[in-house]
């Protein structure tokens, strides 16, 4: 039995520092991982664990900080090719780029190539864990977990379904298809070695009543998988949803008179929300998911962090709508947002959001997301002083979170030393 024991500075979070504060932290400025069997085995002293597992193969990253690998709670892998994409609002944007991108998945060849690409981007960004839609060819979920599976890592994904005439007719399916499609996926993939299925209708606006009353269907038959969708996003996209479900009460409603409103349920975007909605959130213990460069770079709306008193909140890049693969780009963007919309977020409340957080959106709390005994070795070693800027303002620091804070809003792949899945390295 190989054991791995990896050395530099550790953050382990005890609990969450949204109600617990920063001290729910433990900083060991000389801190080792312990891993065995791809599991994390010990953290703590780094001496310690040295002298009392002498047999171990040690990687050493001195001053580096390691961290939980970083998990990206709502993506679109087939948006890799046009993300930054310029000028448009959503309704635009998925019209003059998503779409016509999104057609060419239908080649599996294609999809192969996209979904590794987009894999090896986010292991360099020091993201180990992603829930990601896919197109509405069956042929892009296999892509994806096919690539996933190659590197070892935890992903979760699923068919985007779309039979409205809202969408383009090359890439509509049907109520039945979608239910079909969807199903025989989640019997091929859910579950299999870090794999699980999601059962994906993309929006209210590009589903019939008659999809969504199917893919709520077939969540009934499997309550144990992920539901995700969008929610809210936009103030013209509520109006459409509007338009279109004229009985709906709300936009959630959409959802929920479906039989798409449940506890495994992923909101993403959830900007606009109205009272009603917010109750019905938390009231089911769903999950929505801030997607902070998207919802600037498309011009959203800035969410509102108080929700998570109510409900699990999750974050996410949102690639391609969102511009950038990386979580530190992610977890700088909301601290901005926060900031104007009145609160500071503290680095050890952003950290959480990119790990701990987005795990418990994600139901996986109890295996991805912290350092801890048990859990899954998933996790990215930081370099706190990977530029120039970065060195100057982290060597001023009187703690971990100054120290830590310039790489979370300057940082970009160049701060990842190392990325390690299941304790093995991966960085792409």
């Amino acid at each position: 039995m190989t054991e791995r024991l990896i050395l530099g500075q550790t953050l382990t979070f005890g609990g969450d520092p949204f109600t617990e504060g920063p001290e729910a932290a433990r900083h060991e400025r000389h801190g080792a991982v312990l891993v065995r069997d791809g599991l994390i085995a010990a953290v703590g002293d780094g001496a310690e664990l040295r002298a009392r597992h002498p047999a171990a193969q040690v990687t050493e990253h001195g001053d580096a900080l390691i961290l939980p690998g970083f998990v990206d709670a709502h993506a679109h892998y087939p948006q890799t090719a046009i993300i930054a994409s310029w000028g448009k609002r959503l309704i635009d944007w998925l019209n003059s780029y998503t779409f016509p991108e999104e057609a060419r998945f239908s080649d599996p060849a294609y999809a192969a190539e996209v979904a590794g690409r987009y894999l090896d981007l986010l292991l360099t960004n020091g993201t180990t864990t992603v829930a990601s839609y896919c197109t509405i060819h069956p042929e892009s979920v296999d892509a994806f977990f096919e690539a996933a599976q190659a590197r070892g890592m935890r992903a979760l994904a699923g068919k985007t379904c779309m039979d409205r005439d809202t969408a383009p007719a090359f890439l509509r399916d049907t109520a039945q298809s979608a239910y079909d499609d969807s199903r025989a996926l989640l019997a091929r993939w859910h579950g299999v070695d870090r794999l699980s299925c999601i059962i994906t209708p993309r929006f209210s606006p590009t589903s019939t009543p008659e999809q969504l009353e199917a893919l709520g269907a077939l969540w009934a038959e499997h309550p144990d998988c992920l539901m995700q969708t969008h929610l809210s996003e936009q103030t013209d996209e509520i109006a459409w949803v509007k338009s279109l479900y004229p009985a709906a009460r709300d936009y959630l409603d959409t959802y929920e008179a479906h039989g798409l409103l449940g506890p495994n349920g992923l909101y993403g975007h959830a900007i606009h929300l109205e009272p009603r909605e917010i109750d019905r959130l938390a009231e089911t213990g769903a999950a929505v998911v801030h997607c902070p460069t998207s919802n600037t770079f498309i011009g959203s709306g800035l969410f509102d962090m108080g929700l998570r008193a109510r409900m699990r909140v999750g974050l996410a890049t949102d690639t391609g709508g969102g511009s950038s693969f990386s979580m530190l780009r992610t977890m700088a963007a909301a601290y901005e947002v926060a900031q104007l919309r009145g609160t500071a977020l503290h680095p050890s409340e952003l950290l959480w959001l990119a790990t701990g957080g987005s795990a418990e959106a994600l139901r996986l709390g109890h295996r991805i997301g912290r350092l801890a005994e048990g859990y899954e070795a998933d996790m990215v070693v930081l370099d706190l002083a990977s530029t120039p800027a970065i060195a100057q303002a982290s060597a001023r620091a009187g703690n971990i979170w100054e120290a830590v804070f310039p790489t979370i809003m300057m940082g970009d792949d160049r701060a990842v030393l190392q990325t390690y899945v299941a304790g093995r390295p991966a960085r792409g």
